[in-house]
């Protein structure tokens, strides 16, 4: 990882790649068809669990790394490197949180890189809740030197913006970039 003192960006490593850059949105991956969602104490688990992100100088001593860019739909992408580097999906943990460009929090993200590394096969797809994650995809590009992204899964939860397309959708609308 590269951070300059000064600014606080970074090259991303393999595993979180997926943040730093625009992307068509994968298919929904949520088999039965009905809107994915969360329930009310599952909601309650995951905004106890960030709600201290709110402050994001809270999410930077934490471990939280700004991304270079602001991506339309979802916002400016803070990564834990950590957290997106361990296979396991903890709702109390997510890899990424979502923040808009005056820095107030909007969602979080979680993400996973894929074990196989194939596009053609999902035996590993992760679930939080319940809700399959979106995926696999395929690397995202990434800023000139950093290392490629890895074929992966992820699923955004808007939990501090509403969404009109539902919780669990992939873009927001009601986020932009200037």
């Amino acid at each position: 990882m590269i951070m300059s003192s000064s600014r606080r960006r970074w090259a991303l490593p393999t595993a979180v790649a997926a943040v730093a850059a625009v992307a068509a949105p994968p298919a929904p991956a949520h088999a039965t068809g009905a809107p994915a969602t969360l329930t009310a104490a599952q909601r309650t688990v995951l905004i106890e669990a960030t709600k201290r992100f709110q402050d994001v100088t809270l999410a930077e001593a934490a471990g939280y790394l700004p991304t270079e860019d602001c991506v339309p739909g979802m916002g400016r992408h803070y990564v834990h490197p950590g957290l997106a580097a361990d296979p396991a999906v903890d709702p109390t943990r997510p890899e990424v949180l979502l923040y808009d460009r005056r820095r107030e929090l909007l969602g979080i993200e979680f993400f996973k890189a894929d074990t196989d590394g194939s596009l053609t096969t999902d035996s590993d797809r992760p679930t939080l809740f319940g809700n399959r994650f979106d995926g696999p995809m395929t690397g995202h590009p990434v800023p000139h030197g950093a290392p490629p992204m890895p074929v992966h899964y992820d699923l955004h939860v808007w939990l501090y913006r509403s969404n009109p397309d539902g919780v669990l959708a992939t873009v927001n609308p009601r986020v932009t970039c200037p």
